[in-house]
């Protein structure tokens, strides 16, 4: 089994989603800028106003992302 590590940012209101996509657009270019290999970035709908964007790896490479982002949260991901 593997596990994942999550670097999560929460989004609430009625324009929680856009938000959401907004924030994960940026997180996608840090990824791309950096070359920062087998690390994902979405999105998830946890209620109509509440939405999160989060990046996803291995927890070693997350920790070191996390000092420089600075998420409001973090998770691990059991696959």
């Amino acid at each position: 089994m593997s596990t994942l590590h999550r670097l999560i940012w929460d989004f609430r209101g009625p324009e929680a989603q856009h938000f959401a996509k907004h924030h994960a657009k940026h997180l996608r270019e840090y990824i791309n800028m950096e070359k920062l290999e087998d690390i994902s970035c979405d999105i998830q709908e946890l209620t109509p106003m509440r939405w999160i964007a989060y990046m996803q790896g291995e927890k070693q490479k997350m920790e070191s992302i996390k000092s420089i982002l600075k998420p409001q949260f973090e998770a691990s991901i059991k696959l």
